[in-house]
């Protein structure tokens, strides 16, 4: 009997031990993020899950992300920036040029045939923004800014070698800076949301994208497209879109220091040389698919390729007068961003 008492106090003084622990564990900080890709692109599946997890590691699991793709919390990509600025998701990742005009400067990294590789991109993109741009993000905490490795042009059925193949045809862009490049070469740019060109394409409303080769997977754009249209290998692409993974403010600033430290361990330049890298390596897989397939690639000649670059000047000229209207130095700007890609290697 004296046993059993025993090991009734015992049992009672565990549980009892078990239930202090319990109710002093602080509750994890559910951090939501949201994006406009589907759960099968990329940046879910290789930066956004990743990025999440080392948080919740190297947080002892005090902080957890709940993840909404494909606009799950509601609103369009064009509103995600104000939606983080604002409280409606604690971060996200977004186009940021998507609204036209609101981020003049950050864009010059969008002007035509700037950037290589996203790896090195990423990297100046960080730099440039820090340096020259901060005024444009007031309201959220950056976590990583980056670009992809460039868009192609990807077509229903159209082939287009030329500029005389391209001229009239109807072509989705990205951002404001994407339209400006296809009409300087002879397009009709059609801007809209990468969610929207399968549908777009397939209704003939567009008869092709720009579009990364990495982003045509995960929205099936290499069953829907027969033709593609590439520059050279090792040129810079026609186009690119700069991309912001960034905290609401007050959410970054209400965490304990510690926690604050492993947002900041997990930001800034390395983090944004990683997502580049990882877009990098992405491509390739995508244009297997296409080549496996048997659609047909295009691939610029060089001289046709100088034909393209030289059309297209008068859009990086127009911007650095957008630039000095708005009080900047659009030269200095430009010439800033040039740098830093070759700084990088780029």
């Amino acid at each position: 009997m004296k046993m059993l008492k025993t090991s009734l106090m015992i049992a009672a003084a565990t549980l009892s031990l078990g239930a202090s622990i319990a109710a002093a564990a602080p509750e994890p900080i559910i951090l939501k993020v949201s994006h406009f890709l589907p759960s099968t692109s990329t940046f879910h599946l290789y930066n956004a899950v990743p990025w999440c997890d080392k948080i919740a590691k190297e947080s002892n699991g005090r902080l957890k992300c709940q993840i909404y793709p494909s606009m799950q919390l509601g609103g369009t990509p064009s509103q995600l920036f104000d939606q983080v600025r604002d409280g409606v998701a604690d971060i996200i990742w977004t186009v940021p040029t998507y609204q036209a005009g609101r981020f003049t400067k950050s864009e010059v990294f969008e002007l035509p045939f700037m950037v290589v590789t996203a790896e090195k991109g990423s990297q100046a993109m960080w730099d440039y923004v820090h340096k020259n741009a901060m005024d444009e993000f007031k309201g959220v905490h950056l976590i990583f800014t980056h670009v992809h490795d460039g868009s192609q042009m990807h077509f229903g059925s159209k082939n287009v070698k030329t500029l005389e193949d391209l001229k009239g045809l109807k072509v989705r862009a990205p951002t404001r800076i994407g339209s400006k490049t296809l009409a300087a070469l002879g397009a009709v740019p059609v801007q809209m949301p990468a969610p929207a060109v399968p549908e777009a394409i397939s209704k003939a409303v567009v008869d092709g994208a720009s579009i990364p080769w990495e982003v045509t997977t995960s929205l099936k754009l290499q069953e829907i497209c027969k033709t593609h249209t590439e520059v050279p290998a090792g040129h810079a692409k026609h186009s690119n879109a700069i991309f912001v993974f960034a905290m609401n403010l007050n959410k970054y600033n209400s965490l304990p220091a510690d926690l604050k430290k492993v947002i900041d361990n997990n930001s800034g330049r390395e983090t944004s040389k990683w997502v580049g890298q990882i877009w990098d390596t992405r491509s390739a897989p995508a244009r297997k698919i296409a080549t496996d397939r048997h659609n047909t690639i295009n691939v610029l000649t060089e001289t046709e390729y100088a034909r393209w670059v030289k059309a297209t000047l008068p859009v990086s000229e127009e911007w650095m007068k957008e630039v000095n209207a708005k009080g900047g130095n659009g030269k200095a700007l430009y010439n800033d961003a040039k740098a830093l890609l070759k700084k990088y290697k780029d």
